[in-house]
């Protein structure tokens, strides 16, 4: 039986790329909320434990915080730990609706998803397909379509090769929960696919296997055996280290870029919403901040009046 707890602090070192002092804060922070649910007799590590879990509960805890005398920042780590938990949980499917949506955080700022420019893409790709071998050849292939697709971690891993639609470019993906979503392949990132299908993949195999189909998986390691999402995020750091990327770089950056640079290009927000598989819309809309401030940025580098060096004609008719 999986754990939700230890699948969650899983999620935010391997996809998050968290620090493990990080990880420790939220492991403590959903520790306390357990043990001011005294009255569930339900083990933690069942999900009818975090089913049984609704708003007048939750509420308490929150009461509860405030109480203890605990400053307005530390409740809102703690509040945002536990609405992260949450919000996992409906996300991969263990529960169907996120009882944490109404509860509010007191107001500390807001923290907003980093995400690659697209030199830095265009950096780090530079970089992986550098070799040639028949290894960087995967992993090309590997972070274009994660980046193609914004897909998850757990979901490019678990790929099987019956999944892929080349001649229709698309690809069923098959989350957390036994929820699936079909998303569009552009033409490189099918050609990628294509080649690797039937010049790269095959390599994985000789000296291991008689049959080339006893392992459906589409990504094999060099022992012809699946990724793991350690391994995977491993790899992606080593590249980004290799082409200068200063953010360190977690597959759940990789998929920020892509719903960041698909906004930013203009596709409805209800489409990438479809295609990151939330299952709410407000998860999404996250991006339209992030978007936000960068278009204001790149305004404030553009415009020539809106340079630091160009005087107010108010104030300096006063001085």
């Amino acid at each position: 039986m999986i754990d939700p707890v230890q699948s969650f602090l899983d999620h935010l070192t391997v996809e998050r790329g968290l620090s493990l002092n990080t990880v420790y804060a939220y492991r403590s922070d959903i520790k306390q909320l357990i043990e001011n649910l005294t009255d569930l007799d339900i083990p933690t590590s069942s999900t009818n434990y975090w089913k049984s879990i609704d708003i007048s509960l939750l509420t308490g805890f929150v009461h509860t915080l405030r109480s203890k005398g605990y400053s307005s920042a530390t409740q809102a780590r703690k509040i945002a730990a536990v609405k992260s938990f949450f919000n996992f949980l409906t996300e991969e499917g263990f529960l169907d609706s996120d009882p944490t949506e109404s509860i509010e955080s007191p107001r500390i700022g807001r923290t907003l998803p980093r995400f690659l420019s697209q030199e830095d893409i265009v950096s780090l790709f530079a970089v992986i397909s550098g070799s040639g071998s028949f290894e960087s050849q995967r992993d090309y292939t590997m972070v274009e379509l994660m980046y193609a697709t914004g897909m998850r971690v757990s979901e490019l891993i678990s790929i099987n090769v019956r999944d892929l639609n080349l001649k229709e470019k698309y690809i069923l993906c098959k989350g957390k929960g036994s929820k699936e979503r079909l998303l569009n392949l552009h033409e490189l990132v099918t050609i990628l696919l294509e080649r690797y299908i039937e010049f790269v993949r095959p390599k994985f195999y000789v000296g291991r296997y008689q049959d080339m189909s006893a392992v459906d998986l589409l990504f094999l390691n060099r022992l012809g055996r699946g990724f793991t999402r350690q391994g995977f995020w491993n790899m992606l750091k080593r590249y980004g280290e290799r082409a200068g990327i200063t953010v360190p770089l977690t597959p759940h950056i990789l998929r920020h870029s892509f719903a960041t640079h698909m906004l930013n290009g203009g596709a409805p927000l209800r489409y990438i919403q479809e295609m990151l598989g939330h299952s709410s819309i407000a998860t999404t809309q996250l991006y339209t901040h992030v978007v936000g401030d960068y278009i204001r940025n790149e305004y404030d580098i553009a415009h020539p009046r809106a340079m630091s060096g160009v005087s107010n004609p108010i104030t300096a008719s006063r001085e």
